[in-house]
């Protein structure tokens, strides 16, 4: 089980099953990649590997972030790089696997790069860990929600397969409401984050029998 209440003091994310995915929505601006980083760094602090898809920011800017959250200069990451112009190059450099794709629409690519990063870091001895996909808004300006429904429905059998934990976010200020209900179907359950009175708040839908309450988020 994977035990998240280090990063978010929530009951219903203190054992959650190893294959889950979770969609972490909210409005822009609210930490949503953040928080999911932060829950890789806190299982690569406990020997755990991990996986970032980035649609928005180059693998050395993750790999230099994951280094200051983790506090190691070493440690099982996979990071699958949309944005740069390397498409369809591999590198590995100090225990790091970088795959780079054309573009966020590529969903092809970023689904050979997440299975070549998953295989690297089992074949290096890790048999748990947390991805992080940031984000499917990106994604869904490239493609239609029914391809990346399918696209997260996939990948998230992959990571069952695997008993890694998944975690994807969404800027729910950016698409209509159907949208949002349509890929919400293809995942275990939701953090939800939420801005009140100068307070960020998140609170957890769909792992428990009904969903948490709202706590601050730091």
């Amino acid at each position: 089980m994977y035990d998240l209440t280090n990063v978010l003091d929530i009951d219903a994310l203190a054992s959650v099953r190893p294959g889950s995915s979770i969609l972490v929505s909210g409005p822009a601006m609210t930490g949503k990649e953040a928080l999911a980083y932060d829950i890789l760094a806190d299982g690569v602090r406990q020997n755990e590997g991990a996986v970032v898809v980035s649609t928005g920011d180059r693998a050395d800017n993750i790999i230099a972030d994951f280094r200051e959250r983790a506090g190691s200069e070493s440690f099982p990451l996979g990071v699958v790089d949309c944005v740069s112009d390397a498409s369809g190059g591999e590198t590995t450099d100090n225990g790091v696997y970088t795959h780079h794709v054309s573009s966020p629409g590529d969903l092809t690519g970023i689904g050979i790069g997440i299975t070549k990063a998953l295989e690297g870091l089992h074949e290096s001895g890790v048999e748990d860990g947390r991805l992080a996909l940031s984000s499917l808004s990106t994604m869904l300006t490239y493609t239609d929600r029914k391809t990346v429904f399918k696209f997260c429905h996939v990948l998230s059998s992959r990571l069952d397969a695997a008993g890694y934990l998944g975690l994807f976010t969404i800027d729910s200020g950016a698409h209509d409401d159907q949208t949002l209900q349509v890929i919400k179907q293809a995942f275990d359950g939701m953090i939800e984050i939420r801005e009140r009175d100068g307070t960020r708040e998140a609170r957890v839908v769909g792992l428990t029998s009904s969903p948490s309450d709202w706590k601050p988020l730091e």
